[in-house]
């Protein structure tokens, strides 16, 4: 009878914060009515944002109700996985809705589109060019809040020691200060400055307002939805990418690093591994497609180096814009930006894929191995990281763990290629697409379309999901839940057997 309580007490405090995130993005789900305003002919879509947004509040307000039953110990990692994967699982399915009404996509469409959006990965299946203005600001919204886990952010700072273990099933463990509660506050405002700063800079360089808000919110959360078919290549226009880079690269930081440079501590910023391997990767990767791939595409120098630094950046962050098509590109061209998918953005930061970090991480451990094959047998050899303004010791464990997540996410894109492969598309394409979607790029070669088999529309949507979550913590927490259903089951069969 114990164990049964400390059960209930432990769900009804899991139900309670996955209610706070389902009333935020509840009410959230009302903003793309602001549209209206502008375009009063697309009214008769008022419906399709009403329905959902209080549907969610509802039940966000039920599970939330059940806060007074809640243990007031701290949540753990596993129990902050579970968290996550309800929430994200629930506000994706009721953010449907709206692509299904005012849109008329399938379910699996809008379930595709609403993953999309919510890991900021911006493969669409949307027709941008014929959509209402209300879809489009919608899907802008929820990469917003996908991008910095803005729903679970605001509820870490309400519920205080709890966040931690979402933040960390969130894959991003790391604090800018001690206090959950100041770290959640300084998050938000670094990403609303982010946002306002770009949608001011974008308006400046030319866009209209609805362009400049839809592109801002796109290029900080590293989403890469675009309200043009040609993505940012449909103005053509060197100061929109001039723009357009500083922000795929903001959104691409740690929260933590982002915090040193506002503080002004270039220093600290300076040594950071992911920082080195950045400024390391984007200057010889896009050297790379300019001399072997832009060059001979595009005649004039000015175009062929924008495409080369612009797609380089915008592979490498996750962001996903681009300013021209794949079809004309070359084998080698492809090939890099496949590997800047894979590798990805930076930990604790709105971008997807490997992490930075880890590469960094492993970089150093094979230079250690190197170093101690050539030492002499006795010698003692170390390795150091910064992480932070902290100078820490490369373990084994640090090691064992991150070769654990690269070798089951190659493991998850060798399935997933084969996938694309049985659905009749090429390898190259296949390649190319899922390490997309699970990279939570964006970028499209031209297998995701409308008219794509289901059963490749749903392993690209289930990449999304596991490849914007630390899917090890997901995966442990899923276990979790599996089997505290079943004791309780169990133990609630015994008692009445018993009775």
């Amino acid at each position: 009878m114990r164990e049964k309580t400390y059960l209930r007490q432990r769900y009804a405090a899991i139900l309670s914060s996955v209610g706070l995130v389902c009333l935020i993005c509840g009410v959230t789900m009302l903003s793309p009515l602001l549209a209206l305003f502008a375009w009063p002919e697309e009214a008769a879509n008022t419906m399709a944002y009403i329905f959902p947004a209080t549907a969610l509040c509802g039940l966000g307000g039920l599970f939330l109700s059940l806060r007074r039953y809640a243990t007031r110990e701290h949540l753990s990692v596993q129990e902050g996985g579970v968290i996550v994967c309800l929430s994200w699982l629930l506000v994706v399915v009721f953010s449907t809705w709206p692509f299904i009404v005012t849109e008329g996509l399938t379910f699996s469409q809008a379930i595709f589109e609403s993953i999309s959006g919510w890991t900021t990965t911006g493969l669409s299946v949307v027709d941008v060019e014929n959509a209402a203005h209300t879809t489009l600001l919608w899907r802008s919204v929820i990469q917003l809040l996908g991008g910095a886990g803005l729903a679970i952010i605001m509820m870490s700072a309400i519920l205080g020691p709890a966040g931690v273990g979402v933040s960390n099933a969130e894959g991003r463990g790391d604090q800018l200060v001690p206090n959950v509660k100041r770290s959640a506050r300084l998050v938000l405002a670094i990403y609303v400055c982010y946002a306002l700063a770009g949608t001011l800079a974008y308006r400046i360089t030319g866009m209209n307002w609805f362009d400049a808000v839809n592109h801002s919110f796109a290029a900080i959360s590293t989403g890469g939805f675009s309200t043009r078919a040609e993505s940012i290549g449909y103005w053509n226009s060197p100061t929109i990418e001039a723009v357009t880079i500083p922000l795929m690269i903001l959104g691409n930081l740690s929260f933590v690093t982002a915090w040193f440079l506002w503080r002004g501590q270039v220093r600290t910023v300076a040594r950071n591994g992911e920082v080195r391997l950045f400024t390391l990767l984007v200057p010889l990767a896009s050297a790379a497609l300019f001399f072997l791939t832009s060059a001979s595409l595009y005649p004039h120098l000015g175009k062929s180096l924008r495409v080369a630094v612009f797609e380089t950046v915008s592979a490498l962050t996750t962001t996903g814009f681009s300013t021209v098509g794949y079809g004309n590109w070359n084998g080698f061209g492809l090939a890099v930006l496949l590997g800047l998918m894979l590798i990805g953005g930076g930990t604790c930061s709105t971008a997807g894929g490997i992490k930075q970090f880890r590469i960094h991480l492993l970089w150093r451990a094979l230079a250690l191995e190197v170093r101690r094959l050539a030492a002499p047998r006795n010698a003692v050899l170390e390795s150091t990281l910064w992480e932070g303004e902290r100078r820490v010791f490369l373990n084994d464990g640090q090691v064992r763990r991150t070769s654990v997540f690269v070798f089951l996410y190659l493991a998850l894109f060798a399935a997933g290629v084969l996938i694309l492969c049985s659905c009749g598309f090429s390898l190259e394409h296949s390649l190319f697409e899922f390490a997309s979607a699970l990279g939570t790029v964006g970028l499209s070669i031209g297998v995701t379309s409308p008219g794509m088999p289901e059963s490749a529309l749903w392993a690209e949507s289930l990449a999304m999901f596991l490849g914007r979550l630390e899917f090890l913590v997901v995966i442990a927490s899923l276990f979790k839940l599996g089997g505290d259903a079943g004791n309780y089951l169990t133990k609630e069969a015994k008692g009445r057997r018993h009775g």
